[in-house]
């Protein structure tokens, strides 16, 4: 599966973002889907995940509150919805596809990674 995120940027700390990511070569349909960034210097870390059917989510705590993970799965697409933004969520934001159906918050539950987007929040 191709990755494709998009919808990072520049922004307020306080400010709203809406990262998208798009998967082809094959449905993601029945895998489970998250997001997880990486800060400069700083190692990947998770941020939150979506089960295959959209129904069960997870996020990192410094997240929760703040952010929501949701799918698509007729557009085979997961969003994450960026609210409340602080300078400490600064980082290349990745999509991945996880090897199975369920949640799953560590890098090596995944399988394919997309290019990752940046964003940027400012104080």
């Amino acid at each position: 599966v191709q990755l494709q995120a998009s919808g990072g940027g520049l922004v307020q700390a306080g400010g709203s973002l809406r990262l998208s990511c798009a998967a082809s070569g094959r449905t993601f349909t029945g895998k489970g889907m998250g997001w997880f960034r990486q800060a400069p210097g700083k190692e990947r870390e998770f941020v939150a995940t979506i089960d295959w059917s959209g129904s069960s989510t997870f996020y990192r705590d410094s997240v929760k509150g703040r952010f929501t993970i949701s799918r698509d799965n007729t557009k085979n697409s997961v969003y994450l919805q960026m609210n409340s933004l602080k300078p400490e969520d600064t980082a290349v934001y990745y999509c991945a596809l996880a090897r199975t159906g369920w949640v799953e918050t560590a890098v090596r539950g995944y399988i394919d990674w997309g290019q990752g987007t940046l964003v940027t929040v400012s104080s």
